[in-house]
């Protein structure tokens, strides 16, 4: 029986994967400013850009990944998504609004203000929905076998 390669010694599947994760993070940055507009958002956006990260720490090992993206940093972004989101809707508050009208949010042009709001709260759920997939794919690639 054969012994199999190890990730390291696979060189197409790490250049590969070097070149296309740039463009992955790329594309998931066009979804989440694009899902205003048209089909994407914050949701997408993130497990798209999750997935760019994943993808880097199948080929290039859990604790190169972590070096990248610590478990401490997992843990700010889900709090500072979150906080984005609510931050939003209590500025909508405090502005003598409704929780997330975003129209307030400019007074000469109400779909300004609509468009300002969307960015922010989608944006808000983008970092907090990278964030959440990242810390799955740590919960179950971190397990030990047995």
């Amino acid at each position: 029986m054969k012994t199999p390669m190890r990730m390291r010694e696979k060189i197409v599947l790490r250049v590969v994967a070097q070149a296309c994760i740039p463009f992955i993070l790329l594309f998931a940055l066009y979804v989440q400013f694009h899902g205003d507009f048209g089909p994407g958002g914050g949701f997408q956006a993130g497990v798209i850009c999750a997935a760019g990260f994943i993808l880097y720490g199948l080929i290039f090992g859990l604790d190169k990944l972590k070096k990248v993206v610590s478990l401490r940093t997992i843990e700010i972004l889900v709090a500072a998504g979150l906080l984005l989101y609510g931050a939003v809707g209590l500025v909508t508050m405090g502005m003598g609004s409704e929780f997330l009208d975003y129209k307030v949010l400019d007074h000469h042009d109400p779909m300004h203000g609509l468009h300002y709001g969307i960015l922010f709260v989608e944006l808000g759920v983008g970092i907090t929905v990278t964030a959440a997939m990242l810390a799955i794919f740590y919960a179950f690639a971190g397990r030990e076998r047995g």
